[in-house]
């Protein structure tokens, strides 16, 4: 996407109401231009081969396909495509694994209109939309694990010791960024927390999925989150 452009989303949900609602919210005149729209995971494949969105935005609960299983799809096609997922409360399991799946982010749908199409902005823009209430979302995910006891216990430890092990690679400072992405800091917020400028967080953000092999910020979060590294 150019520099100053309006991203192309295509807009996957089952409620036509819906995505009559959000097709105004995201329409105005600093928004975006919704060039599809779909009813099921289903059509997704074809519909981004068909119009080449810079976002997709898609409903995580839909009747045949959904969107966790049209992450999967898609991102296997398709590596470089950007899903940001639509979901009605954010305590929903299928949020977690749309993340691993490869999703950039996840918006509520009572978001604010003004939020939600920043959220679509960040993501077009090769960012994240990883909110605070995402990263509430990703500690409680860990502390259910926690209380899961010995019936998940043994995987649950191979997990973290699998993620500690991984951050390892990481210099300190680059450990610092990583948690703080963990709670879903921005570049800007990060930058005063750790007392660097913007340019130094993105240059440790890059290094960090690049050692990693990571795909974006989200990544780093639920990696972290795995390894148990926040304070």
């Amino acid at each position: 996407m150019t520099h100053g452009a309006r991203p192309r989303v295509v807009l996957v949900d089952d409620d036509p109401l819906v995505r009559a609602g959000l097709r105004m919210m995201l329409g105005g005149p600093d928004g975006v231009d919704v060039v599809a729209e779909g009813e099921d995971g289903d059509q997704v494949l074809a519909l981004v081969a068909a119009h080449r969105p810079d976002v997709v935005l898609m409903d995580i609960r839909m009747a045949r396909t959904d969107g966790l299983a049209a992450t999967r799809d898609l991102l296997a096609a398709h590596p470089e495509a950007k899903v940001l997922i639509l979901t009605t409360f954010d305590a929903d399991a299928y949020v977690m694994e749309a993340l691993r799946a490869g999703a950039r982010g996840f918006v509520l749908k009572d978001t604010p209109p003004d939020r939600l199409v920043a959220a679509v902005h960040e993501v077009a823009g090769g960012d994240h939309a990883l909110s605070p209430s995402v990263a509430a979302l990703l500690v409680r995910h860990v502390a259910d694990d926690q209380r899961a006891g010995q019936r998940a216990g043994s995987a649950r430890d191979r997990r973290a010791q699998q993620a500690r092990a991984r951050l390892t690679q990481l210099t300190e400072r680059e450990l610092e960024v990583a948690r703080a992405v963990a709670r879903g800091g921005a570049n800007a917020q990060i930058a005063r927390d750790l007392y660097m400028g913007v340019p130094t967080v993105k240059a440790h953000v890059s290094s960090i999925l690049a050692k990693l092999r990571l795909a974006n910020r989200v990544q780093i979060a639920l990696l972290v989150h795995d390894a148990e590294e926040l304070e």
